[in-house]
């Protein structure tokens, strides 16, 4: 595999995970660990190259084993360009005629839907496996993981103060120990700005501004480079209360009794992130494959018990480290309503930061 990042060099590191078996006798049709992946019958199509290149904005713990994987069962040579979303949609705009790019393997679905022109529809294999709510309907939209916000709580650093929701960040107490990104550069903190909007506005997102001037304020101008600067601010007890994404959590919580994961009793909005193929690409025919292995029983199930990630799959379980979503309080977000405002809400925001003297 091949890397190249969009604007920071990025280190490689050679990772030897193994993938978890999946059930054997499942209607998908393959069984064993990705690592020892039963012959998919696929080897030796008539693909036009066997290259591929995947633009990503997730991190290499979870790119490796899966590309390296996919190259060894298939014998294709991939090309890993590694950055933000916003990153690498600005090069989509950057050269529409000449798309550098076969799939966009990550991104939430209010951040890459406003770009859906630069997507070719296409429907997995495994569509038939995934859960009712997370169906590809858009068309060029294929569902990968599912990624609800959570807050992310340091127990020494927060100490007696109660932390149960978004209601309890408005604390006195908690001022200056908050920490949360920027939505307009944060994918997690653009889709915990939706969360707190509907959950607070109850449904009515418009209702839900006078809560996010609030926090504004308690935030203390300490807003945070990046997602990552988030829940390694929690992690490292610079901060009591993160506002971030369940896995970057769970990371952390897995092995550290101090690290607690909290879903907000005002509701939590569970968000997809994708795989979508990229309009003219180069190897259309290796990109769909790649999209029908990163959403098989094996890979999935390997996303589930080993990173942390909750499934799309109807027949995947989550961690024991995980509520169901039948035991937290869920809400719905209306997603084309919110792609339609998301401009607006970054700038209303960024006014209540400047109001408050914390931009």
């Amino acid at each position: 595999m091949k890397l190249k990042g969009l604007l920071l060099p990025v280190f490689i590191f050679s990772l030897a995970f193994l993938f978890a078996e999946s059930d054997s006798g499942n209607n998908s049709g393959s069984s064993g660990n990705v690592g020892k992946i039963a012959n998919s019958g696929n080897r030796g199509r008539p693909y036009e190259k066997r290259t591929l290149v995947i633009a990503s904005p997730h991190p290499l713990a979870l790119i490796n084993p899966i590309i390296e994987n996919f190259e060894n069962e298939y014998n294709i040579d991939v090309e890993l360009v590694q950055g933000g979303t916003g990153e690498i949609i600005a090069n989509l705009r950057r050269y529409p005629d000449s798309v550098p790019y076969d799939v966009l393997w990550g991104g939430s679905y209010t951040t890459v839907f406003p770009f859906s022109t630069f997507f070719e529809d296409y429907h997995s294999k495994n569509e038939p496996f995934i859960s009712e709510a997370y169906k590809n309907t858009e068309g060029m939209f294929t569902r990968f993981s599912n990624v609800p916000s959570v807050l992310m709580i340091n127990k020494k650093r927060l100490g007696e103060i109660k932390v149960e929701g978004y209601a309890d960040l408005l604390n006195p107490l908690l001022r200056g120990q908050i920490a949360f990104a920027d939505p307009e550069t944060s994918s997690s903190s653009w889709e915990h700005l939706i969360n707190m909007l509907f959950a607070m506005g109850n449904g009515k997102p418009e209702n839900g501004w006078n809560y996010v001037h609030l926090l504004c304020k308690n935030i203390d101008g300490k807003l945070q480079s990046g997602s990552s600067a988030v829940y390694d601010g929690v992690a490292k007890g610079q901060f009591a209360v993160g506002l971030t994404f369940e896995e970057g959590a769970a990371n952390y919580a897995e092995n550290d009794d101090n690290i607690l994961i909290v879903y907000m009793k005002e509701g939590v909005v569970f968000t997809p992130d994708g795989i979508c193929l990229l309009k003219n690409a180069r190897n259309p025919e290796n990109a769909k494959l790649f999209i029908d292995y990163a959403t098989d029983l094996p890979v999935q199930n390997y996303i589930s018990r080993q990173l942390n990630r909750r499934s799309v799959r109807s027949d995947v379980e989550i961690k024991n480290l995980f509520l169901s979503e039948k035991e937290i309080h869920s809400i719905s977000a209306d997603y084309s309503y919110a792609v339609e405002k998301q401009k607006q809400w970054w700038a209303e925001f960024h006014n209540y930061m400047n109001d408050a003297g914390q931009r």
